[in-house]
């Protein structure tokens, strides 16, 4: 089994601010999106790609996911902006609405280049969410734009997202068909710490990995919410030992605690020891 990587949190930074490339370095994010696209006004473009091209290069991330959000095919930043990104772990697409969209920029960066994450924050992206999601085996995951999406849709914001339902089990039944992470969109209201602590137990419910972010104040809640729980992980160890044990007797199912363990119940439980163990080398690491 590949062991996973921590995705609980994947925080957006502004390409354009030094002080924040900077400080994101500290953070306990679990990965960062630095941004060249929605976060930087198009006479900061150039400045802010020199900026991401530099803060790769000098490295200090520590075991942190480092992606970079490039400006879409269609603007005349694009291939830029992917070059700039060869340092990072991956390159994020904007608004992607096909798979060609992915195939094209696979085949810009070349071989061996980093993942390629797709953002789904269309109606059109959402409708072709299993289309891209199959569009080649540099794909790494999915990331909803639900605040664009929202808007193209013409709904309403709700608390409790119910116009973005669809469109959020849409976007992980496409990635889990394709195995790929899923990532939740973001939480605009920072001063709504409930709405955003609810947001993120929906998003883990429907399958989520982890959630985007907009500030580092929410990083610790939403590891938190997609993170195993001590009790999560205390009971994947005991369905490992007794599957375990049911198949050192020549049995396909075990009995715990009165119910029954059958594979599928194991394949989950390693996944999250594995998970556990992830967040725990990463958070040592961030430490030292």
């Amino acid at each position: 089994m590949t062991t996973p990587r921590p995705r609980r949190s994947l925080l957006y930074v502004p390409g354009s601010n030094g002080r924040a490339l900077e400080k994101a370095r500290t953070l306990p994010a679990d990965g960062l999106i630095l941004d060249l696209e929605d976060a930087v006004a198009p006479e900061a473009k150039a400045e802010a790609r020199e900026a991401v091209a530099v803060a790769l290069a000098d490295g200090g991330f520590g075991g942190r996911e480092v992606l970079v959000r490039v400006n879409g095919p269609e603007t005349p930043w694009h291939d830029a902006d992917l070059a700039a990104a060869a340092g990072a772990h991956g390159v994020v697409l904007p608004k992607v609405g096909e798979a060609g969209t992915v195939e094209a920029a696979a085949g810009k960066m070349g071989e061996g280049g980093p993942a390629i994450w797709c953002m789904i924050e269309t109606p059109l992206g959402v409708l072709r969410a299993a289309e891209i999601a199959g569009a080649g085996p540099r794909l790494a995951g999915l990331i909803m734009g639900t605040s664009d999406v929202t808007a193209d849709l013409r709904a309403n914001h709700r608390a409790d997202r119910l116009p973005l339902l669809l469109a959020l089990s849409q976007c992980v039944l496409a990635a889990r068909a394709h195995g790929l992470a899923a990532i939740d969109g973001v939480h605009l209201d920072l001063n709504d710490e409930a709405g955003f602590q609810a947001a993120c137990a929906q998003g883990r419910d429907l399958g989520f990995d982890g959630k985007s972010l907009i500030h580092p104040k929410t990083i610790a809640a939403a590891n938190q919410a997609f993170g195993p729980t001590p009790e999560a992980v205390e009971h994947a160890a005991r369905v490992v030992e007794a599957y375990e044990g049911a198949e050192r007797e020549g049995r396909a199912v075990a009995l715990l605690d009165g119910r029954l363990i059958e594979a599928l119940h194991m394949r989950e439980a390693r996944r999250i020891l594995a998970i556990a163990e992830a967040i725990a080398a990463l958070e040592a690491g961030s430490r030292g």
